[in-house]
């Protein structure tokens, strides 16, 4: 709707326009311009986001429900984002001592990846909960150091409990049995995600005695990519037709790399000599390579080794016949 003129504006207008001068234009507001990331384009629809709100909505009524229990506090559990990035941004977001729990998620289908994911507590939530567990009121003091091995032991445990509660969301969708793998209170040893991968950060806010923070669970794009194919329909069309697409990009890239060069050694033997030994040869001195005449030649790729073979001569130069490809 246009907006309303009051009546001096009005007036304005009229003893513009009667003197010639070039009547009053209201500004527009500026078009507001969402900034969009080329190098790490968005993969996942709004539909797919849509699916993963549902299952952490019910994650966090779980947590809401055993960590009341198990604290003897009211404790309040919701989701508040949803939000697709590259793990670098997670990760330089976090503090030098941090808990943060590997879990596998244990996905009961062949043609899904194994999936590792990462579910970390803000240092708040875990000083409090372990104060409570240790017979304290549930306060948080703000410390700056690294976890004793007891209070590590103690997250153990309630991690644990925090992965398996991610199997009933999930199981409405495919069946899988997360379990904890371990702990790291250093974040950036973490080798687990490349630092450059695309992730998906779940937001979870938790109120415990008074107290809020955060839970975040950090998934890789690309596992929760297959993950999701098996189970939204129409995700999974788009991507069976997209095969032709995905076949035809890769015969491109063949072809764009079938003229490049690369190295092929034929390794005849090997065998270590000491510093003396190799100083003190001499013009037909003799290295014995303990390799019988007749066995096959180790044939390497760029380094890597591909085949076996034996040697030969084809139109009097030295040759290898192929006998045997090696299993990388």
């Amino acid at each position: 709707m246009a907006d309303v003129l009051t009546q001096a504006q009005i007036d304005e207008m009229l003893k513009n326009v009667a003197s010639g001068a070039a009547p009053i234009v209201a500004a527009k507001e500026e078009e507001k311009v969402k900034e969009y990331d080329f190098r790490a384009p968005k993969k996942f629809t709004k539909e797919q986001i849509k699916v993963l709100d549902s299952i952490f909505e019910n994650y966090a009524r779980l947590l809401s429900s055993y960590l009341t229990g198990l604290l003897r506090l009211y404790c309040r559990v919701t989701l508040v984002n949803i939000e697709e990035q590259r793990y670098s941004e997670f990760n330089n977001a976090l503090p030098d001592y941090v808990m943060m729990g590997m879990v596998d998620m244990g996905i009961a289908n062949d043609e899904v990846n194994e999936t590792n994911i990462i579910v970390q507590v803000s240092n708040a939530i875990t000083y409090t909960m372990i104060d409570r567990l240790l017979g304290g009121k549930g306060e948080y003091r703000d410390v700056n150091r690294d976890f004793t091995e007891i209070e590590i032991t103690i997250m153990n445990d309630v991690m644990s409990s925090f992965a398996e509660l991610l199997q009933e969301p999930w199981n409405m969708h495919i069946e899988l049995y997360p379990k904890l793998i371990g702990i790291e209170t250093n974040s950036r040893v973490v080798q687990t995600i490349g630092h450059e991968d695309t992730v998906i950060i779940v937001v979870l806010e938790v109120e415990i005695n008074g107290i809020k923070s955060l839970i975040s669970v950090c998934i890789p794009a690309i596992n929760l990519d297959e993950i999701m194919g098996k189970f939204i329909p129409r995700y999974s069309s788009r991507r069976k037709t997209d095969a032709n697409r995905e076949a035809e990009r890769r015969d491109s890239i063949m072809n764009g790399i079938s003229s490049t060069d690369l190295d092929i050694t034929a390794i005849l033997g090997e065998i270590n000599l000491d510093l003396f030994e190799v100083l003190t040869l001499q013009v037909n001195d003799v290295i014995p390579l303990g390799k019988n005449i007749n066995t096959n030649v180790l044939v390497t790729v760029g380094g890597k080794p591909w085949f076996d073979g034996k040697m030969g001569t084809y139109n009097n130069k030295k040759a290898i016949m192929i006998d045997n490809f090696i299993q990388n």
